[in-house]
């Protein structure tokens, strides 16, 4: 898969004010190579057709930054729209100067041109902006559209797994796998619970060990856990490392009850936790596209999120808590605890992960929610993930809201949201409009 290309396109016709055009567009370069080095951008102000056509055949672009630098007719924009299809960012440039005398640039025409043309190629979503590149709104906006761009490329390569069916009841975490490669260019495999199991049970005890001296190290109380329990988990957790590197697979959802409770005897849980921290993914209760909202909130933070689901709320404090059987990342625990191992709550076998969260200022919750009628939705929450302890046996976090917590729980039971959601370092919830309108999918921000 070759390399995610941002590629600038600065257009405009030699009748207007070139100074002042040459000026905005080295700032321009200057901006977005700042927000993303890879930012392809030509050497000169594209002031012709012959000049457009000329630089376009020398890019490949997945992202479209196209700019009037001065007005430019509708037949540059026909020109881009001609070649490629990809996401496209329209920037409008203000007007230098207004001081009763000559119109220096038009951008703001050429604008409403090039948008009239985009809008003739109804499929073709596209976000917009208007501002100079000086400007810190600009900045910003230029960023969460780069990066909704990457990681649309970069889901195009991503593969993922299903570990197994939803349990009865878990519909909603179910996919298709031509669903996902129409929708996201997403490939998904699907292998049977039991196969891993079979696996792990394989294994020898000397297979194992640096497996569960792995553990040891990212955990901590492990000692408390039966050893026939800890050398199963070991086992699990090379079987599940083994095939996720050799299908080099980036996400997956995998069943977890009943199957590993009754059949191996020791949980899935903290297997899961371990991947996370590796860099893979990994939503329990074979929820897909849970985690496919894993895999890109991680691409977004570089770091782990936390799955679950939200289970409580306090209106004096404005609060939802999140929580989840016990499958958190270990460096997404508190610092004065620790990651600590435990026991799965309902069924009281581990090893299973028992710990709150360390607080964070910025957090994003999100959840791509699927409609009945296949089409697609975004959840998108800012808060603040605050410095609480574990509120329930397993993995809890607290999210501060920024709008009233009922009136957050009411409206999104009221739309019928699917019950598990993630929790992300940061604030995203730019990045993930953006990335919902390259997709043309619903945005419901709260």
């Amino acid at each position: 898969m070759k390399a995610f290309t941002p590629v600038y396109v600065p257009v405009g016709v030699p009748t207007f004010h070139l100074e002042s055009a040459q000026r905005q567009f080295d700032l321009s370069v200057e901006l977005l190579r700042a927000i993303d080095a890879r930012f392809v951008a030509p050497e000169k102000m594209l002031l012709s057709l012959d000049d457009l056509r000329a630089y376009l055949d020398s890019v490949q672009p997945d992202l479209i930054v196209f700019q009037n630098l001065t007005f430019a007719n509708a037949a540059y924009m026909s020109e881009v729209l001609r070649r490629f299809d990809c996401p496209m960012l329209l920037w409008t440039l203000r007007e230098p100067v207004i001081d009763g005398g000559r119109l220096r640039l038009n951008s703001l025409t050429g604008a409403y041109s090039a948008a009239n043309t985009l809008r003739a190629f109804s499929d073709r979503p596209f976000a917009y902006l208007f501002g100079s590149p000086e400007e810190e709104r600009v900045k910003s906006e230029i960023k969460a559209v780069a990066k909704a761009a990457a990681l649309k490329h970069d889901l195009r390569g991503l593969k993922m797994s299903a570990v197994g069916h939803t349990p009865q009841g878990f519909g909603f975490g179910r996919a298709l796998d031509s669903e996902l490669m129409n929708a996201f260019g997403v490939e998904l495999e699907t292998i049977e619970a039991r196969e891993l199991i079979d696996k792990a049970k394989s294994y020898t005890d000397e297979e194992c060990a640096e497996y569960l001296e792995k553990t040891r190290c990212a955990t901590c109380g492990l000692e408390k856990t039966p050893e026939k329990n800890a050398l199963d988990h070991a086992r699990l957790y090379k079987a599940y490392s083994d095939y996720v590197r050799e299908r080099g697979i980036g996400a997956l959802a995998s069943r977890c009850w009943p199957d590993f409770f009754t059949s191996f005897g020791t949980p899935v849980c903290t297997v899961l936790s371990l991947l996370n921290d590796e860099g893979v993914a990994a939503a329990c209760e074979a929820d897909i596209y849970g985690a496919l909202s894993m895999w890109i909130g991680m691409a977004l933070s570089g770091e782990p999120v936390f799955f679950g689901d939200p289970v409580s709320l306090d209106e004096g404090e404005n609060t939802i808590t999140f929580w989840h059987c016990g499958a958190a990342a270990c460096s997404l625990a508190r610092r004065d605890t620790g990651a600590v191992v435990g026991v799965h709550p309902n069924r009281k076998i581990g090893p299973a992960m028992d710990f709150g969260c360390e607080a964070f200022p910025d957090a994003t919750v999100f959840r791509i929610g699927r409609e009945p009628d296949g089409f697609f939705r975004f959840f998108i929450l800012e808060g603040e993930a605050l410095d609480k302890p574990k509120q329930f046996i397993g993995t809890s976090i607290v999210v501060k809201t920024e709008r009233g917590a009922r009136e957050v729980v009411e409206e999104s039971v009221k739309l019928g949201f699917e019950p598990h959601f993630v929790v992300v370092k940061g604030r995203h919830a730019a990045a993930l409009e953006a990335l919902a309108n390259m997709y043309g999918f619903e945005v419901c921000k709260f």
